[in-house]
């Protein structure tokens, strides 16, 4: 809980002081705060449909279009691409039933799942984005009036908040290239998107390490066959398709990268025992 915005700005929590959205283009958001400014904003609980910045006039009536160039717009829509979570924070507000009954209280880690553009209810253009709550948190409450979306599996929503630091610092190295296909996805606005892939997966029983050693920058598609076990890479960093076993590429590198040669034999022999290679 915290007493008033500058009381947010204080801990680091949310730093700007008015805005509703922290962050920019270049770094991705890293806060929100719903705070009841905007009409259109919709609060289930674990899913928001969040309105974007601006469009404003002082008296926050809405009087002219709103731009995904904006600064805390562009930051949401680089944190969709990059799979940044984002801190939520809701204000008093005695209509909506997920809000605290007084200041302001954090209610944990979100993800941008999807973005757009539509006409509001007072006819001008407004920036929606969609943030899904990240799973295996505290719940929020009212419990009973969380609105189920089973169109969001949590597979989908927990997978992309394993993009640590160390991740996007390799898909930064490879320019958002996958390193088995090349592909960089298009995104919106100039931007592209590729997935940090741990080679060796994180945690118990695998005990996989957070390193550039475990990582490669993989496209969504070659990342998904590497862990279901579709695909397989040599000691000499070939990557092969296992139902073919066939070669589909020499993996890419960059100056001083390089995936341990035992990350990809724990990958292939005690993932998926697969050691004939």
């Amino acid at each position: 809980m915290f007493i008033d915005r500058r009381d947010l700005h204080d801990h680091n929590v949310h730093r700007p002081l008015q805005a509703g959205i922290s962050g920019t283009r270049s770094e991705g958001a890293d806060s929100i705060c719903i705070s009841g400014g905007y009409v259109d904003d919709e609060d289930h609980g674990d899913f928001i449909i969040y309105t974007g910045h601006g469009g404003q006039d002082t008296d926050g009536t809405h009087v002219r279009d709103q731009s995904l160039e904006s600064p805390g717009n562009a930051g949401l829509l680089t944190s969709e691409v990059i799979g940044l979570p984002i801190r939520v924070i809701r204000k008093a507000d005695k209509s909506n039933p997920f809000a605290p009954a007084a200041g302001y209280r954090y209610d944990g880690l979100y993800l941008v799942t999807s973005s757009w553009m539509e006409t509001g209810r007072d006819g001008f253009q407004i920036a929606r984005f969609r943030l899904d709550r990240i799973y295996e948190q505290q719940v929020l409450e009212p419990a009973a009036q969380v609105v189920p979306d089973p169109a969001y599996a949590t597979t989908t929503v927990t997978r992309r908040i394993r993009d640590s630091v160390m991740a996007r610092e390799i898909k930064d190295l490879y320019g958002f290239h996958c390193q088995v296909c090349g592909l960089a996805v298009p995104a919106f606005d100039g931007r592209t998107y590729a997935e940090g892939a741990h080679v060796r997966p994180l945690g118990r029983p695998h005990l996989g390490h957070d390193v550039k050693t475990n990582l490669l920058c993989l496209c969504p598609n070659h990342h998904t066959q590497l862990d279901t076990g579709g695909l397989f890479i040599t000691d000499d960093a070939v990557a092969i398709d296992a139902s073919t076993r066939s070669a589909i590429a020499v993996l890419r590198w960059r100056k001083d990268h390089r995936v341990s040669v035992d990350n990809f034999r724990y990958q292939r022999e005690e993932l998926w025992s697969f050691p004939d290679m």
